[in-house]
């Protein structure tokens, strides 16, 4: 029996790119697709049925089910919808890859509000959106008595995990959604849904031009982080949750988030910190000498 036979799945922004990948690998194991994908182009403007109509036509002419989908994760009834599809088609849902995204790159002082507010919008108001709507179902089904063995897998980005110049929108738009992968584990462990995230570096429309020089680079081939996506979807995969895993060509390694480095400075006689000792305290902290100068340690 194939892996993720039974299993149904929604995947944003599946018409392209990453999102067909993960389509097309995700159905090849069994699993009936919703292919989402409203069509717009690269920084979010237009739009059209095709892209989504394709990646349908080729699952169904390997013999697998997929159902296409046009709405936008932005907007909130399209999404409650696009839910609806799938069970409506499909007799239920048992996960989601959020993966749809848009780029409108510039430096902070040459970003626009309604730029931030368009990849925002898309990268993490529709994580969240589809997050929402999937969960309210499966706390639904498993409150009426249902079992329930549900996923979700977000996308992340290394411009979120450690930040990339001309990118603020995107970037803390993936660091927030590697945070709310984290919420997303935590509050919905007990009703039998997993949340986990992948970072897989790739040439994509949206990467393209900063991997300029490695577009013919088959280690870039955004299909390399479809069998994690597939993996992350399975029974197997139950028992991992809150975590990212990075994928770069034929390395798969594990995310490791913010952690509290071992040393630590405390305020002199057990008292609250002052003005006067953090500029020692820090400069400690960070194994320097006070304002980064080379030199000994401070005396702590």
């Amino acid at each position: 029996m194939p892996a993720l036979d039974g299993r149904v799945i929604v995947v944003t922004g599946g018409g392209r790119g990453l999102g067909r990948a993960h389509c097309l690998e995700l159905a090849a194991h069994g699993a009936a697709v919703v292919v989402n994908d409203p069509g717009v182009g690269l920084d979010g403007s237009g739009g059209g049925a095709g892209p989504a109509a394709d990646v349908v036509a080729d699952i169904e002419r390997a013999g697998g089910k997929a159902v296409a989908h046009t709405g936008s994760v932005t907007a909130w009834d399209d999404v409650a919808d696009m839910i609806d599809t799938a069970v409506s088609t499909f007799g239920t849902l048992t996960g989601v890859v959020n993966n749809a995204g848009i780029v409108r790159d510039a430096m902070i002082t040459s970003t626009s509000e309604a730029d931030w507010d368009a990849v925002i919008a898309v990268h993490l108001k529709g994580t969240f959106a589809v997050t929402k709507h999937a969960c309210d179902y499966w706390r639904a089904q498993a409150k009426a008595g249902n079992p329930i063995d549900a996923r979700i897998v977000n996308t992340v980005s290394g411009a979120g995990l450690w930040g990339n110049a001309g990118q603020s929108a995107y970037s803390a738009a993936k660091a927030a959604i590697a945070s709310l992968t984290l919420v997303t584990a935590l509050e919905m462990r007990r009703y039998g849904v997993s949340a986990n995230a992948i970072s897989p570096l790739a040439v994509t429309r949206m990467s393209a031009q900063v991997f300029a020089d490695r577009a013919d680079d088959p280690a870039m081939d955004p299909a390399r982080s479809s069998a994690v996506v597939a993996w992350l979807q399975s029974a197997e995969a139950s028992w991992l949750t809150g975590q990212i895993l990075r994928i770069s060509g034929d390395k798969l390694s594990r995310i490791e988030g913010f952690a509290e480095a071992p040393r630590c400075y405390h305020a002199k006689d057990g008292q609250s910190l002052v003005f006067s000792e953090i500029g020692q305290a820090v400069s400690w902290l960070w194994g320097t000498s006070p304002r980064g100068l080379a030199g000994p340690l401070p005396a702590i």
